[in-house]
């Protein structure tokens, strides 16, 4: 669950989206387009002290060394700002995810992380998307705070930095002053939300339809399943246990009855399972089960105990439990959130 957003506190914004070599391209397009989308959005709504004078936001693409800048994927940006060339007080800076090795020392984006140091005391918010995360733990910025990253990397995060929290479900983490998304389509779901508290609902919604997202896509919502991570992990014999358990929530998932079906001891077997899926089988049934009652969350208005039921919960209070223990807010509030109902009404603007 994270933090209220902190109000705006100046008439225009500047934005600075930070790329270097071997950055993500999308990382950056991603957010440029929320928030000057926004900022049109702004001036046409008659938004406070929003016009083409004073826009809403203004942005700069910047870099550890200025001039072109090289992507990922071979895109090239001709023109970029050096960071120390940066003027004017900024209000946010966001920091592009991609070769996470360019903020190690020696990399191309190792002088990064005095600056961003320097600017922690002095900006509004200070954000990474995906990898990016590794620029904000490398400059210490994210000791004793609550941070995400790309799932792919969220192990190597925690790995490397043990003082940070990170929370490897979450679409983004709002920590304030600091700010990490996921990647990609996570980091426009936290610019949208940086949007709405600037400039409200309706622009940040008039932006959500021109770039056909979803409004409300709070950050506690999860990354992708467990299911998914444990059938790419699983070899071929554990794959296909792991499908039946997705497919039989209610089944009995004790080690004592997955062992029997899988014809090996019970000890073999909770060792195996470990090994080939990354979690204990109690650990995976669990989050299974919670999975499956996520879903009837989003989808269905069935009563809770309707829900437990089918997701194999022996009670609604196992599944409450089990709900709070994955996502941190009760079945009610999942639901508020993330239920199908609401997301609908939001985009519709009811």
């Amino acid at each position: 669950m994270h933090s209220p957003l902190p109000p705006a506190s100046a008439p225009t914004r500047l934005i600075v989206l930070v790329a270097y070599d071997g950055c993500q391209s999308l990382d950056v397009t991603g957010p440029w387009e929320v928030f000057t989308k926004a900022a049109r959005f702004a001036a046409l709504r008659g938004a406070p002290e929003a016009s083409k004078a004073r826009p809403a936001y203004r942005l700069v693409l910047a870099s550890p060394h200025g001039g072109a800048v090289r992507t990922n994927s071979g895109l090239h940006w001709a023109h970029s700002t050096a960071i120390a060339g940066i003027h004017g007080r900024i209000d946010t800076v966001l920091v592009a995810g991609g070769d996470a090795e360019a903020f190690e020392p020696g990399g191309s984006a190792a002088s990064l992380l005095p600056w961003l140091q320097r600017k922690a005391r002095v900006v509004r918010r200070l954000g990474s998307v995906c990898t990016g995360a590794f620029a904000l733990a490398g400059a210490g910025l994210l000791d004793g705070r609550r941070a995400t990253t790309h799932w792919q990397h969220c192990a190597r995060l925690a790995s490397a930095y043990p003082a940070v929290r990170v929370e490897p479900d979450a679409i983004y983490v709002v920590d304030p002053p600091f700010y990490c998304s996921a990647g990609i389509s996570a980091a426009m779901d936290l610019s949208l939300a940086l949007v709405e508290a600037d400039l409200g609902q309706s622009v940040a919604l008039s932006v959500a339809r021109e770039l056909v997202l979803y409004l409300h896509r709070p950050g506690g919502q999860a990354q992708f399943s467990a299911g998914l991570q444990a059938q790419m992990q699983a070899g071929q014999r554990f794959r296909d246990l792991v499908m039946w358990m997705l497919e039989h929530p209610k089944n009995d998932f004790t080690v004592r009855a997955l062992a029997q079906r899988m014809a090996i001891s019970e000890r073999h077997f909770a060792r195996q399972f470990l090994r080939e899926t990354g979690q204990t089988p109690a650990r995976f049934a669990d989050a299974v089960r919670t999975d499956h009652a996520k879903r009837h969350l989003e989808q269905t208005t069935w009563p809770l105990k309707q829900i437990a039921q089918r997701a194999g919960f022996g009670s609604v209070d196992s599944l409450q439990r089990s709900l709070r223990r994955h996502t941190g807010i009760s079945a009610d509030l999942y639901r508020q959130r993330f239920g199908r109902s609401t997301a609908a009404g939001g985009l519709s603007g009811t």
